[in-house]
């Protein structure tokens, strides 16, 4: 679903295309038109992406029946068109709801999705921390200066000690060293909000008891999967994450690969 605008083609039990409209992709601009369109809507089908869950949530609440679709399938079934435009994708996702061949994608609830954006805002932390910590080195190597084996309570204490004498480097540690205080502040609080809700989570605390499994390991997998009901039987579990073997069959040829690697890459880090 584009940020700005999108497109909405109706469709009637036989396929006939009854409104074409483009509209703000915002929950309430589209409910606005649903209303306006004066006939009752069997399904709403989105396809998934940055704003879909917003939407869906949206539409939901106002009492439209809406399903999120897997992309990979959308985008499998318009790839034949030679010409792309949001409004032909729009009819082509109508048809691929009226007809039912698409993947259903869960919705996740309000408090999974604020856990997971924790989380991603965790991780872009942690990332730019260890960039920073990572390019120091490589600028204090290209001057003969090694690092070696340090720790976050004795990092700036060691690359003080290399600059020392060398106004250059002084200036380029100092400021670098500012900003790795200032992410390592607020990743680790960030961190402390994640433990937070961990340790009042019994779910996650009953996670933790296996080995191996920490609090983040707990809450990303938790939030994932979000409503456990969804799967009937456990083995379903992994195909989720994409964690199942891929496989081509084709007459004499039979061939199982690695993963699928279809999924959340998140707990597929994780676990």
């Amino acid at each position: 679903m584009p940020e700005e605008s999108s497109s909405v083609c109706i469709v009637d039990a036989t396929g006939e295309i009854v409104k074409e409209a483009k509209v703000e992709s915002h929950p309430d601009a589209l409910v606005k038109l649903f209303k306006a369109f004066g006939l009752p809507l069997t399904v709403i089908g989105l396809e998934a992406g940055p704003l879909s869950q917003w939407v869906y949530a949206g539409l939901t609440e106002a009492g439209y029946v809406t399903t999120l679709m897997e992309t990979r399938h959308v985008n499998a079934a318009l790839s034949a068109a030679t010409v792309k435009t949001d409004r032909r994708d729009a009819r082509g996702i109508s048809q691929l709801l009226r007809m039912g061949w698409f993947r259903p994608v869960h919705a996740k609830s309000a408090g999974s999705q604020e856990v997971r954006a924790l989380l991603v805002a965790r991780k872009l932390l942690q990332h730019k921390l260890r960039d920073v910590e990572l390019s120091l080195r490589g600028i204090l190597r290209g001057f003969g200066l090694k690092v070696g084996k340090i720790t976050d309570k004795t990092i700036e204490a060691r690359i003080r000690e290399l600059v020392t004498g060398h106004p250059m480097l002084e200036r380029i540690a100092e400021a670098m060293l500012a900003a790795r205080a200032m992410l390592l502040e607020q990743f680790k609080k960030l961190h402390k909000a994640v433990l937070k809700i961990v340790r009042q989570d019994e779910v996650c605390r009953r996670f933790m008891t296996t080995p191996s499994v920490g609090a983040i390991v707990a809450i990303t997998y938790k939030s994932a999967l979000d409503d456990p009901g969804r799967i009937k039987r456990s083995r379903n579990a992994g195909p989720l994450f994409g964690l199942t073997p891929k496989r081509y069959q084709s007459g004499e040829t039979d061939v199982s690969g690695g993963i699928t690697r279809v999924g959340d890459e998140m707990v597929r880090t994780a676990l």
